[in-house]
């Protein structure tokens, strides 16, 4: 058999969004207020954590980790998003394209099993108030986080080596916003179905995992707070719950339809992963601080100590 040559891809060229000519400008400054509120919003969250005592406690350790996975969430497709609206610049490297795609992975799933923990701290906290501290010490929390982004790695790592171990020989096109690996795995000159199969299906086990262990933990949660006598501890325990089922509504919601309906329009497909990229990082520390008295005390005591610093 006579061997054929083929040229080895060495850059992706995206598309961007579809159906935008003519609006770059506008995206641009959408998409660029969007990243400064994300970024400004996470870091005072973050910054305010720290900074009050009365808030070094496990629910606000995790709610630090999912600040941190907020800026790094947001910073994966962003920039390069504004960088392609604004300077025409399409073109991304395959390194780049491999650490789009690593990184969303990685820290899309650190967040999935983040939402797990924060829901079982909360099953603990209300289920079994007296034993709170015992259970969730210091080294259970530092355990439990370091266990979120552990895994994720693994995770992140297999499905980016199934991916870029595909020979690329043909287009170098990108027909997205980003590199996500089913628009990569489409332009591999062999046969995709073991990077599909194993997208799914690992996505999809950390995914509903994840959704089933919530679940359960608010059903325990609902029980508990039912059975509760003052209609005080039941406001306050609900209150404490509900920006965390928020947030992760707006997490999940996204995912299903991503990863579920792959035959979506690329229209559909990118307004839903627009919204999970940009708006849910943006709308996590709004949601936690409307809701929170402590984290308002503690933003309004960051400011004061700014003002008296100047």
């Amino acid at each position: 058999m006579g061997l054929v040559n083929h040229t080895v891809v060495t850059h992706f060229i995206l598309l961007g969004i579809p159906n935008t000519d003519g609006l770059q400008t506008i995206l641009f400054v959408f998409f660029l207020a969007y990243y400064l509120c994300t970024l400004l919003g996470n870091l005072l969250i973050f910054s305010a954590i720290l900074a009050d005592s009365r808030l070094h406690t496990p629910m606000y350790f995790f709610l630090c980790n999912l600040s941190v996975l907020d800026i790094g969430y947001a910073s994966i497709t962003t920039p390069k998003l504004l960088a392609n609206l604004w300077g025409q610049s399409r073109v991304i490297s395959l390194g780049g394209c491999m650490s789009q795609v690593f990184f969303y992975h990685f820290l899309g799933s650190t967040e999935c099993l983040l939402y797990t923990v924060m829901a079982f701290d909360r099953y603990v906290a209300i289920c079994h108030p007296l034993r709170y501290l015992i259970i969730m010490n210091w080294r259970v929390c530092a355990i439990l986080a370091a266990g979120t982004w552990i895994t994720s790695s693994f995770h992140a790592t297999i499905l980016t080596s199934l991916t870029f171990t595909l020979p690329y020989c043909g287009s170098n096109v990108v027909d997205y916003f980003f590199c996500d690996i089913f628009a990569v795995a489409k332009l591999a000159c062999a046969d995709t179905y073991v990077i599909e199969t194993v997208t799914f299906t690992n996505t999809g086990v950390v995914a509903m995992t994840c959704f089933f262990l919530i679940i359960l933990s608010y059903v325990c949660i609902v029980y508990s707070i039912l059975k509760m006598n003052s209609a005080e501890g039941r406001r306050k325990a609900a209150s404490t719950c509900s920006s965390h089922l928020t947030v992760v509504t707006l997490f999940f919601g996204p995912c299903v339809l991503i990863y579920t309906q792959p035959q979506l329009s690329n229209v559909v497909l990118t307004a839903v992963q627009i919204s999970a990229d940009v708006a849910t990082p943006m709308l996590n520390p709004v949601i936690y601080t409307l809701r929170n008295k402590e984290v308002k005390g503690a933003l309004r005591k960051l400011r004061g100590g700014q003002t008296t610093a100047h």
